[in-house]
């Protein structure tokens, strides 16, 4: 095999690699559409609800009760998410959503859903500073 066909082969093994880790289900992360979001955050006992988009993000349309706290600051702040009590993420894909849920798991959380597809995929109203 010539060298830029192995060259070739590595680059695209290793972007088909990136992609699946990106887009495998997360053990221990609860995939929620739309309307089960909406329902979880119903239920007594309301759980965390936690928008990890950035402020300028948040500042122009969010769901109603939710705390910014940006994936980019994320780490510092784990400490001011109490471990016993459910986590409801999201962002504006999913994206962030996901990654900020492993990151959670990772520190002892068990209670972790996020919204799928984000804000996207939301049908309910937003709320503006």
């Amino acid at each position: 095999m010539e060298t830029g066909t192995i060259i070739n082969f590595v680059v695209i093994a290793l972007f088909g690699w990136s992609v699946f880790t990106r887009l495998k289900p997360v053990k221990g992360l609860r995939n929620l559409n739309a309307q089960e979001f909406s329902n979880e955050l119903k239920k007594p006992g309301k759980p965390i609800l936690i928008d990890v988009r950035e402020p300028s993000e948040f500042e122009g349309g969010f769901i109603a009760g939710s705390q910014n706290m940006p994936l980019s600051q994320l780490p510092g702040l784990l400490t001011e998410i109490p471990k016993d009590q459910p986590v409801l993420l999201y962002c504006r894909s999913g994206m962030r959503s996901k990654s900020a849920a492993k990151m959670l798991l990772k520190n002892g959380h068990k209670q972790i859903g996020h919204l799928q597809g984000g804000l996207g995929a939301w049908n309910g109203k937003l709320t503006r500073k």
